[in-house]
C-alpha cells in the first residue's frame, strides 16, 4: 500500500480541502497520516476523522516587522527537524500540501528527503507560505486561470478545490431542527470562517432586530466570540464553529453571508447558494480575499460588500449591509441560475491522478 503525508493548518480553509481527498485517496489505495501544529484546528479536525496526527512545531512568518519573527524562524528551524524525522519513520510515497505555515516545515522537509511534494494554492495569487513552500514543489495546484501567471512554468495545474461531497448531501429539516427554524420566514446563513470575523459579527449584532422581522438567522461567529445576550432571540442561532451539521446548514440556508476565502466561495458555488460575500479588508491581510470575490463578482456568482465600506471611521454601516442582504434575497434566482451555468472542476478525480501520477 502507497503511503502519502497531508499537511496544512492555521485555519480550517487549510485543513477541510484535504479532509475532502480523504475518501478518495482510501479508494486509491492510500494509507493516509497527516502532520500539523501541536494544537492548532488541524488537530482536531483530522483525529476526528481518525487519521493518524503528528504535532510538530510551527511559526507564522509574517510580512510586517516584529520581534516575534525572530523567536517564529527558530520554531519554523524546530519543526523542520521534527517533520523530517517524521518522514523517515513513515516513509511516504508523496506529501500533498494545502498551505499555512505548518506545511512550509513538512515541504522543505520532504524536499531535502526528495520526497515528491504537490502543494494545492486557493486563492489569487499564492501566500507566503506556499510562495516558500513551491520552490520544493513537485507541482501545483490552484482555482483560478488567473493564478498560473504567479507560479512555475511546468509545475501549474488547474483543479479548482476539492469540496468535501457530504456538503452536497444535507437536510433542510434536520439544519431547521438543529437551529430551531420554522419555515415561515427565509433563512440567512452567517459565516465568519472558524476563526470568526470580528466586523462582520458586529454588522450582524447592529442590525438584528431589523433581520428577525424578515429571516431567520443562522450564525456561526467564531471561537470564542459567542454572545449570551443575543442566545434567547427568537429566530436567531448562534454557533462557534460547526463540522458534521454544516451540509444541513447549508441545505436549510436561502443565502449566505460570508468571508471571501478560497475554499469558502468555491463550496458556495458548487451548492449554488445565492452569496453576499464580505472580504477580509486589505489593512487586515494581503488582500487574496478582494481578489476572490471580485472574481466572483465579475462571472456573476456574487454579491461583494468591502469591509472598508462596512466599517467607516470605526461607525459600523448596519444600513448598508441589511440594503445588500435585502437586495441578495431578492434577486436569489438570478445568482442561482448563473451559478447553475458554471463549469465546477471535477477538482478531486483530477488531484488524485495527479498524486497518482508523481508519487514514488
Amino acid at each position: 500500500m502507497k503511503k502519502i503525508v497531508l499537511t496544512g493548518g492555521g485555519t480550517a480553509g487549510h485543513v477541510t480541502p484535504n479532509i475532502a481527498l480523504m475518501p478518495s485517496l482510501v479508494e486509491a489505495g492510500y494509507e493516509i497520516e497527516y502532520i500539523g501544529s501541536y494544537n492548532g484546528i488541524e488537530k482536531q479536525l483530522i483525529e476526528a476523522e481518525n487519521v493518524k496526527y503528528h504535532g510538530i512545531s510551527s511559526g507564522k512568518l509574517r510580512r510586517y516587522l516584529s520581534t516575534k519573527n525572530i523567536s517564529d524562524i527558530f520554531r519554523v528551524l524546530k519543526g523542520i527537524v521534527q517533520a523530517n524525522r517524521q518522514l523517515r519513520k513513515i516513509k511516504p510515497d508523496i506529501v500533498f500540501s494545502k498551505g499555512g505555515f505548518v506545511s512550509v516545515p513538512v515541504v522543505l522537509a520532504a524536499g531535502h528527503r526528495h520526497i515528491p511534494v504537490i502543494i494545492h494554492e486557493s486563492d489569487m495569487t499564492p501566500g507566503l507560505a506556499n510562495r516558500i513552500a513551491m520552490k520544493k514543489a513537485t507541482a501545483i495546484c490552484c482555482n483560478f486561470p488567473e493564478t498560473v501567471k504567479y507560479l512555475p512554468a511546468g509545475k501549474a495545474h488547474l483543479t479548482g478545490s476539492p469540496i468535501r461531497q457530504e456538503l452536497l448531501k444535507g437536510s433542510k429539516e434536520a439544519g431547521r431542527k438543529l437551529c430551531g427554524f420554522n419555515e415561515d420566514k427565509p433563512i440567512v446563513l452567517v459565516v465568519g470562517g472558524s476563526t470568526g470575523a470580528k466586523h462582520v459579527n458586529e454588522a450582524i449584532y447592529d442590525i438584528l432586530p431589523e433581520l428577525l422581522e424578515k429571516y431567520q438567522v443562522c450564525h456561526l461567529c467564531g471561537k470564542g466570540k459567542k454572545e449570551s445576550k443575543y442566545e434567547t432571540l427568537p429566530g436567531y442561532r448562534q454557533f462557534e464553529y460547526i463540522s458534521e451539521e454544516m451540509k444541513d446548514l447549508f441545505a436549510m440556508a436561502d443565502i449566505v453571508v460570508s468571508r471571501a476565502g478560497a475554499n469558502a466561495i468555491c463550496e458556495l458555488l458548487a451548492l449554488k447558494k445565492p452569496n453576499l460575500l464580505i472580504p477580509l479588508s486589505a489593512k487586515a491581510s494581503r488582500g487574496d480575499q478582494i481578489l476572490n470575490a471580485k472574481s466572483f463578482k465579475e462571472h456573476g456568482y456574487s454579491l461583494v460588500l468591502d469591509e472598508d465600506d462596512l466599517i467607516k471611521e470605526d461607525k459600523i454601516q448596519g444600513a448598508l449591509l441589511l440594503e445588500q442582504i435585502n437586495k441578495l434575497y431578492e434577486n436569489r434566482d438570478e445568482f442561482i441560475k448563473t451559478m447553475g451555468e458554471s463549469k465546477q472542476a471535477d477538482s478531486i478525480s483530477t488531484i488524485i491522478e495527479l498524486i497518482k501520477k508523481y508519487s514514488k
